[in-house]
């Protein structure tokens, strides 16, 4: 495998992630982001990820320390991605921002340098041009708490180099994850194109009032021995997610997602209710109702 270096740009949420799982598997990365207050933040985030990585893999202290002295951290994109094999994106998801963070990337990077975009909503056709190398270009993308859901949907599109694909499905191995490529462009990857319709109709089956959410939830799970139902599965998502989701499709003409985005507004948003990030969902946690034993009688 040619990729040894590599910077991710990016140090939100999943960019911190991405690039502490990068440096956990052994590889040397460089972080980038905007500005030393932004980095800052990255660097809260990534000692939280140490804490779960102990928690939750069983790390000892010496290996998230070495994994922390294998990133570097930059506010400056040329000096980030000098002698970078591989630059994941992991930017705002807004296409104003990524064109310009593409075309500035194309300008300063290494001609080896392959670019591999996290996006969940964006395609890579609509930046490869832009890029200035169509052929290095695809998505990659990782799904929250990298470490535990360790997949990574490996996306192609028309003009992406075969060797190049191989290349990013080599190396997201190579980082514990499980590659799952897309030899075409798909909206939604594989996951969210299975996902999304399976929330929306648990949803439509509430804001209808066929049901109510835990006895949905509860159908699914006895039904199918799944550990979570559709509105655990939201509460994990975060209320917002659906919300802004249903309220574009609203904009757009479509009565029952203005129905599904009044409902979580009302009911959830407006009461601070905003998924397990904050402790209040469609459940309470830390102890869920759907996790009682009696839940499922």
């Amino acid at each position: 495998m040619n990729i040894k270096h590599v910077t991710v740009a990016g140090g939100g949420v999943l960019g911190s992630q991405i690039a502490f799982q990068t440096a956990y598997s052994g590889f040397p990365v460089n972080l980038y982001d905007i500005s030393d207050e932004a980095l800052d933040k990255a660097k809260e985030k990534i000692r939280a990820w140490q804490e779960a990585y102990k928690r939750d893999l069983g790390a000892t202290e010496e290996e998230v320390e070495k994994a922390y002295n294998n990133l570097t951290f930059y506010t400056d994109l040329e000096k980030a991605v000098k002698g970078a094999d591989l630059v994941i994106e992991a930017v705002p998801e807004v296409y104003d921002i990524k064109a310009n963070f593409y075309k500035n990337l194309g300008e300063v990077a290494d001609e080896k340098t392959i670019f591999a975009s996290n996006s969940s909503t964006m395609l890579p056709s609509q930046f490869a041009d832009i890029s200035g190398r169509p052929e290095k270009f695809l998505n990659l993308h990782f799904a929250n708490e990298i470490w535990k859901h360790n997949t990574a949907e490996v996306m192609k599109h028309e003009g992406t180099d075969r060797q190049v694909f191989e290349e990013v499905i080599e190396f997201a191995k190579a980082i514990g994850m499980v590659p799952l490529p897309l030899y075409k462009e798909q909206p939604g990857y594989i996951l969210n194109s299975l996902l999304v319709p399976f929330l929306d109709a648990a949803q439509k089956l509430v804001v209808n009032g066929i049901a109510d959410p835990y006895t949905v939830d509860k159908t699914w799970m006895i039904a199918t021995g799944a550990p979570q139902g559709p509105f655990a599965i939201l509460d994990v998502v975060g209320i917002n997610t659906p919300y802004n989701l249903c309220l574009a499709r609203a904009k757009a003409g479509d009565k029952e997602a203005e129905k599904i985005a009044e409902y979580l507004k009302k009911e959830f948003l407006d009461k601070g209710r905003m998924g397990i990030q904050n402790g209040k969902g469609f459940y309470d946690y830390p102890n869920p109702k759907y996790l009682d034993p009696d839940f499922l009688k």
